[in-house]
């Protein structure tokens, strides 16, 4: 390292403390690379100087004892490396450069967090401080003169794109605070250097990135609401000293009050999340702020329910209200749905339109959508999305919007129960809940939540190990039914005779046995559904019975023979369905399945802190057996061979969308014929990319890229965009043109927002280098005319289209349609 450098290090006095933690960080990381990873990169400030950033397994926080010799989140580290490190690596030493907060829980969420918990460990004062709705940013000293700005674990280094990381974005910010405030970032620098401080703000800026709330321009920057020293125990100012800060050096301050009580927190708490308002205005919850008691527990030795954290030390806890960002959530998926599969109420999932707001809504935004699609020409990256919402909520204080709400009121019983008749005039008595579902989408860490919260029975299929497990599975329904008013018939019920069984199995019984159905409708195009199944069975990892990862993902093909299988539930199948949304989180579906069942039922509905219990039970769930079926075996074939191809797979329903095309006669008569014969292509369309009996000079370099970009042996959730332009045929096959192919900007994609930033420059990258022969026949086969006429026949028909010999070939021009898909190594 050169002089300056290393004559600035020389003075700096490093912690043993803190380097013995970095070192356990590569102990670790090195026995265990799934608990902690890290990366290295270069500072931006200063490419001479290279930050580590450590990322610990989000599942793992909850653990007791911690396995992590740190509970920070966000860390980066420096190597300072003193004469002679070459010889005796103890001279190497470690420094902490960025240190974000330890990881908070909310009210309930692990025991250390109930209010019980919270009133025996922690010591007033309690600061609340407003959750800010963006992306953390930190900032701190490089060197005495240079600064580093870093979201959580990146430090915003992207290649080969346009595109502005958020660290990038916090970076710029920082710049036009200082200048406001007649500051430099030299003088910023030396303050965070002196005091070995990283300052912790919220990067809210609506012309970046929306969220849910909205930022006037006076609001939109970096909220400053903390700030940390960078030493390995976790220690934060005090409220008043980063209000202070935030005023010297030009952040906006972040609104707080204090509290002298746990018991005034949660009644405050309590008061504000019935509207979710704070002072007139939405907020999404509180950061409370407080310190580990520095007694020891009243009887003397540790208590199950004492935080993990040392005597004395920070310790911040959170308090979340759902409402109204679950219901403002939905409309942002409502109109993006709409927008891509077309306006009409018919493509609404109908998990989406629990509320009658919502409802409403989606009959409002397919009016605009239809009136003015330009309106939403930015809505798909994530612009627009907070003014489409306030033109609604404007419209429903009109008189028409008034109109449209109480006509909604009126006809909510109606729709909950699915049916004219009222809810009241059958009577039942025991209650069976049935998923209705493929593997994948949660339904056995919900059925334990809710034996949490409300007692009920639970059996489940797949710890049934005989051979023919379903007259066992519902005997033990039936037996169960003895001792519990409710039982959870947990398995994948996809078939309508499963349902049959568990009815005819209880249709003697007085009163009336209810069936209420948790229906994860297929109304996704199956790709979707695949993908976001595939991606959970694989973090689940072995935490199953019989379906679990391995080394070619091949238990892919078992979720394609669910998604087949599956037949659709029929409203005369159960007494009441609770649609379930697949693309939820765990905590957001157990918070529905919660509302509907102390509608249903009649139950007490669980506290926020009994919530919050019920999502730390479901993390910590293993199965009680672990059988030896194999379900997701690889064949011998995968093994040795690998992909045939990569390519991409598109989320679209091909079925739905040339069988709702306006098509000339030749083209109906086509279509009904593929269709008739059975000869719509496979289960899942792909766009093949490059094939394995095609490597010879460029297409080698491409097939090691597409290898890079979508390792076998993980989901790939880096997600692609494209524009479908022709439909094309000739009699004998038909086809969907591909252009336009880009990174999609998804910002549900991906794990963590570091990874999502680094995938999605190699996911540009790819694209750049993409051979313009590739793009010139990238294409969908929709299907062909008979068995004997190869699907390779559809690649041909478009380079002749393209190249105008167009003689023979019929088209149809396809407006509008974008899909997005991500790529994949096939085997089929």
């Amino acid at each position: 390292m050169e002089s300056d450098l290393a004559s600035t290090f020389q003075k700096l006095s490093l912690s043993s403390d803190d380097d013995a933690l970095v070192r356990d960080l590569f102990r670790i990381s090195k026995k265990s690379p799934k608990l902690i990873r890290s990366s290295e990169d270069e500072a931006p400030a200063d490419p001479r100087i290279k930050l580590r950033s450590w990322k610990m397994n989000e599942f793992k926080y909850y653990d007791i004892p911690s396995p992590f010799p740190t509970l920070a989140r966000g860390l980066f580290t420096q190597e300072i490396k003193e004469e002679g490190y070459e010889q005796d690596p103890r001279n190497v030493k470690h420094r902490i450069v960025v240190r974000g907060y330890d990881k908070f829980f909310n009210i309930g969420e692990v025991p250390w967090t109930s209010w019980a918990s919270l009133e025996q460990h922690t010591s007033p004062p309690y600061t609340l401080t407003l959750k800010s709705n963006g992306c953390i940013i930190f900032v701190a000293a490089l060197t005495p003169k240079k600064l580093v700005v870093t979201s959580k674990h990146s430090l915003g280094n992207l290649t080969g794109t346009a595109t502005e990381s958020h660290a990038m974005v916090g970076a710029r910010w920082l710049k036009k605070h200082l200048a406001d405030a007649g500051k430099t970032e030299e003088q910023l620098a030396k303050h965070l250097w002196d005091k070995n401080w990283t300052a912790v703000a919220e990067l809210c800026d609506d012309s970046f990135e929306e969220h849910v709330l909205p930022y006037s321009k006076d609001k939109t920057g970096l909220h400053l609401h903390g700030i940390n020293s960078c030493t390995k125990e976790f220690h934060t100012q005090l409220q008043p000293v980063v209000d202070a800060f935030a005023r010297e050096w030009g952040f906006i301050p972040t609104k707080s009050t204090v509290l002298p009580s746990i018991a005034e927190v949660k009644s405050f708490t309590e008061e504000i999340g019935k509207s979710g308002e704070w002072n007139g205005e939405a907020l999404e919850g509180f950061v409370v702020r407080t310190h580990v008691s520095a007694q020891p527990p009243t009887k003397g030795s540790a208590s199950a329910d004492q935080s993990p954290y040392a005597p004395g030390s920070s310790f911040f806890f959170k308090v979340k209200f759902d409402e109204p960002y679950m219901m403002y959530r939905d409309w942002r998926e409502v109109t993006k749905i709409l927008l891509s599969k077309g306006a009409v109420m018919a493509n609404v999932p109908k998990s989406k339109l629990r509320r009658k707001e919502t409802k409403v809504y989606a009959e409002w935004v397919i009016r605009e959508i239809q009136r003015d699609k330009d309106q939403f020409n930015e809505y798909q990256k994530g612009k627009g999305i907070i003014a489409t919402r306030e033109r609604f909520q404007k419209w429903l204080e009109t008189e028409e919007g008034k109109k449209r709400m109480e006509g909604a009121d009126a006809n909510a019983g109606l729709q909950q129960t699915g049916g004219d008749e009222a809810p009241e005039s059958k009577k039942f008595g025991k209650t069976i809940i049935v998923p209705v579902a493929i593997p994948g989408v949660g339904k056995t860490s919900l059925a334990v939540a809710l034996k949490f919260l409300f007692g009920f029975g639970h059996t489940q299929s797949d710890d049934i190990q005989v051979r023919k497990a379903a007259p066992v599975f519902i005997k033990n329904v039936v037996g169960l039914l003895d001792s519990h008013d409710v039982v959870i018939a947990d398995k994948n019920n996809h078939l309508r005779q499963h349902r049959t069984q568990l009815r005819d199995a209880t249709k003697t019984m007085s009163p009336s046995v209810r069936l209420v159905a948790l229906n994860w409708s297929h109304d996704l195009p199956p790709a979707t559904i695949h993908r976001l199944c595939s991606t959970r069975i694989h973090s689940r990892g072995a935490n199953h019975q019989t379906l679990r990862p391995d080394a070619t993902n091949s238990y892919e093909d078992v979720l394609w023979m669910f998604l087949n299988q599956t037949q659709e539930l029929q409203d005369d199948e159960v007494d009441d369905v609770i649609e379930m949304d697949l693309e939820e989180d765990l905590e957001s579906a157990l918070k529905r399945i919660v509302d509907r069942l102390v509608e249903i039922l009649g139950l007490e509905r669980p506290t926020t802190e009994k919530m919050g219990e019920a999502v730390s039970v479901i993390r910590g769930y293993a199965p009680s057996t672990s059988t030896t079926r194999e379900l997701g075996k690889p064949s011998a074939r995968q093994k040795a061979s690998g992909p045939r191809y990569f390519g991409l797979v598109p989320e679209v329903d091909l079925q739905k969308l040339v069988g709702g095309l306006q098509l000339p006669e030749s083209g109906k008569a086509f279509w009904e014929g593929l269709v008739k014969n059975k000869r719509l292509g496979e289960r899942s369309p792909h766009v093949t990319i490059v094939h394995s009996k095609d490597l010879e000079g460029l297409n080698g370099e491409l097939w090691n890229r597409c290898l890079a970009l979508a390792p076998l042996n993980a989901p790939n959730t880096t997600l692609f965009s494209f524009r479908l332009g022709h439909l094309l045929w000739d009699g004998k096959v038909m086809a969907i043109t591909i252009t336009d192919l880009a990174v999609s900007t998804d910002e549900d994609v991906g794990d963590g927002e570091a990874e999502r930033e680094k995938a999605k420059a190699a996911a540009v990258e790819f694209v750049v280098k993409l051979p313009e022969e590739i793009k010139q026949h990238l294409h969908l086969t929709v299907g062909t005319r008979e068995k004997a006429i190869a699907p390779y026949e559809a690649r041909l028909l478009v380079g002749r289209w393209r190249n105008g010999k167009k003689q023979g070939i019929n088209e149809v021009e396809l407006k509008d349609m974008w899909v997005k898909g991500a790529l994949k190594g096939l085997f089929q």
